[in-house]
């Protein structure tokens, strides 16, 4: 009887890295801090306004959609990868039931250079695995799911974090994949449920994915 307990403290602490446990753990997370974690997803959504208009926009093979093209990359990469990265981060901490503050999401403008360069390269060999028939660019994103992750926790450089976040998803990757899947599932059920379902939707999704890579560093830990 106590060691039914004892596990099942264990199960409320660390999550078991397989969906349905990280999606059960963010659930949780998410009814926790629903009320941060709402303004975290609020601001990135207000971030990321300014690319969906530019993308709205006609002209691309003008002269002005060229330059509002090269605005929207530098846009992506210069501002809207630090407030993601740092985002994530928050999300992480609540996973982990670390004390954080919202400011802390810009935390990863302290780590400029190496969030801005792990984005780029993240970014470059997931657009190449898609170039390559789409199949290698879906094993590439779950190979580098943690990549945003290691660079703000574990302040790792880009080349670091890629090849660390390589390793760790070893033997997780179909449910990295079934996991992406199922946010779909979710996303889709957010927009149904009159749009605005989509944020705590948003809030879920992004509270499982930082629950797995917390699962997955504690069964490492275990194993060390």
């Amino acid at each position: 009887m106590n060691k039914e307990k004892e596990n099942a403290k264990v199960s409320a602490l660390y999550p078991s890295p397989i969906v349905g446990s990280v999606y059960g753990f963010g659930w949780e997370r998410m009814k926790k801090y629903f009320l941060d974690l709402f303004l975290i997803i609020l601001i990135v959504g207000v971030v990321l306004a300014p690319l969906g208009m530019i993308e709205s926009l006609d002209g691309r093979h003008t002269p002005g959609g060229v330059i509002l093209r090269i605005f929207a990359f530098a846009y992506w990469l210069l501002f809207y990868a630090p407030i993601a990265y740092g985002s994530a981060f928050i999300f992480l901490k609540a996973a982990r039931e670390e004390q954080f503050e919202i400011k802390d999401m810009f935390s990863a403008f302290e780590n400029y250079l190496n969030v801005v360069l792990a984005h780029l390269l993240k970014s470059a060999i997931i657009g190449i695995g898609i170039f390559l028939l789409l199949v290698p660019g879906i094993i590439f994103a779950c190979k580098l799911a943690f990549v945003e992750y290691l660079v703000l926790d574990r302040k790792m450089d880009p080349v670091e974090a890629v090849k660390e976040s390589w390793r760790m998803t070893k033997g997780y990757e179909w449910q990295i994949f079934f996991m992406g899947l199922t946010a779909i599932a979710i996303a889709m059920g957010g927009l149904l449920c009159l749009v605005v379902g989509i944020i705590p939707a948003a809030i879920w999704i992004r509270s499982a994915f930082a629950s797995m890579y917390y699962a997955v560093s504690k069964v490492a830990e275990e194993k060390a």
